[in-house]
């Protein structure tokens, strides 16, 4: 699954990374693959795909003291040649008394978009229980002086519920707030958007949910304004993990 906070989402990176580590014992390291495929790729209320199906699938690295490492990608359609995303990430897990934690980076590059629009970020998040709050700072950018440019924060709040027969809900509330907002042509940027899911565990078939996204953006709203941005947004997904 995508890390990032949302979702958050070994790796080629793993070598890289544990270079100025710990190098930790195998025994203690655990690498796992996933696929997906989804019917909307919806990233923060908004969609990557316009309206349309995608393919998704990633590799993770996790040690036992808490790092981990990862690489997520996903097709994509902004409507230009862009044709997919690649996540690249790292980070720092754990628990202290019950609260859990999680500090990391995730690098979002579009490798073949007719403009250089890559960022990058640095989130944090806190969990008790079923609930979690957290937060994602853009710390660098190519979309200069546009939405997705270094400043802009992300905050969000999530439930989880397990429920019977191997199912599950959750939900999510999120603000994005744009540094450019307020600006000539961004009026508006910023805005609240809410989610929710509803999962199976299928056990060797993997998890399947039906999920419903909706961004608070009106029509005319730059730069997010479309005939699809103030809708519900109703969607399925799949995915696996080996």
């Amino acid at each position: 699954m995508k890390r990032n906070a949302y979702n958050l989402t070994a790796s080629v990176l793993t070598a890289s990374l544990l270079g100025t580590l710990a190098v930790p014992s195998i025994a203690h390291a655990e690498l796992s693959a996933n696929i997906g495929a989804v019917s909307n790729y919806m990233f923060r209320g908004l969609t990557q795909t316009e309206g349309a199906s995608a393919i998704q699938g990633g590799v993770d690295y996790e040690d036992a003291s808490g790092l981990y490492a990862g690489t997520w990608v996903s097709t994509i359609d902004f409507g230009d040649e862009a044709t997919h995303e690649l996540d690249l990430y790292f980070g720092f897990a754990g628990d202290v008394e019950g609260i859990a934690y999680d500090v990391g980076y995730i690098y979002y590059a579009y490798t073949d978009a007719p403009d250089n629009i890559d960022f990058g970020e640095i989130y944090g998040e806190i969990g008790l229980g079923n609930f979690a709050v957290g937060i994602a700072y853009t710390a660098h950018s190519e979309n200069q002086d546009n939405v997705f440019d270094e400043g802009d924060i992300y905050y969000y709040g999530s439930a989880s519920l397990p429920l019977a027969d191997d199912f599950s809900a959750s939900f999510t509330v999120g603000y994005y707030d744009f540094d450019v907002d307020g600006k000539a042509g961004f009026e508006d940027a910023s805005y609240v958007h809410y989610s929710a899911s509803l999962a199976k565990d299928a056990s060797e078939l993997g998890e399947f949910s039906l999920n419903v996204d909706y961004a608070d953006i009106s029509k005319s709203d730059s730069p997010f304004g479309s005939p699809r941005a103030d809708k519900p947004q109703v969607w399925v997904g799949w995915t696996k993990s080996f």
